[in-house]
C-alpha cells in the first residue's frame, strides 16, 4: 500500500506529460534520431530512437489537445521526416533534418504548447 500524498509512477508520468512542452522533444526527436543513425550506422537504431520520442508526444497531444490534433501533429512530423528524405538531397542531410526538427517544432507549437492551459484554467501565455 503506498503512503497517502505520495504519486504513483503513473499519476509522476502524466504530470510529465501534462507539463512539458513538446515542441523541443518533436525536434530532438528527430535530430537525435538521424544522430543516432549515422553515429551507429544502424537506420533501424535511428529509427527506434525516433520512435520513441514520436510515441511520446503523441501520448502528450491525445492527453492535453484531443485525437485531432495528436493525428494532425503525427502527420506533420511524419511529413517532415519524409520531406528531409528529398530535401536531404538538395541541401545535404543534416541542414535537412534541421529543417525538418524546425518546422515540427513550429507546428507543435501553434497547435499543442502554445494553447496549454494553466492550472487556473486559463489559457496559457502565447495563445
Amino acid at each position: 500500500m503506498r503512503p497517502a500524498g505520495r504519486p504513483g509512477r503513473l499519476v509522476a508520468y502524466a504530470c510529465l506529460v501534462n507539463d512539458l512542452p513538446t515542441a523541443p522533444v518533436a525536434a530532438c526527436g528527430l535530430i537525435a534520431g538521424f544522430g543516432v543513425a549515422v553515429a551507429t550506422g544502424s537506420r533501424p537504431l535511428g529509427g527506434l530512437v525516433l520512435a520513441i520520442f514520436g510515441i511520446w508526444c503523441l501520448v502528450a497531444w491525445d492527453r492535453r489537445d484531443g485525437r485531432r490534433i495528436a493525428v494532425q501533429l503525427g502527420g506533420c512530423g511524419l511529413g517532415a521526416f519524409i520531406a528531409s528524405h528529398i530535401l536531404g538531397l538538395v541541401i545535404g542531410a543534416w541542414p535537412a533534418v534541421f529543417v525538418a526538427a524546425a518546422f515540427t517544432a513550429t507546428m507543435s507549437w501553434r497547435l499543442s504548447d502554445a494553447r496549454r492551459r494553466t492550472p487556473g484554467g486559463r489559457l496559457a501565455r502565447g495563445a
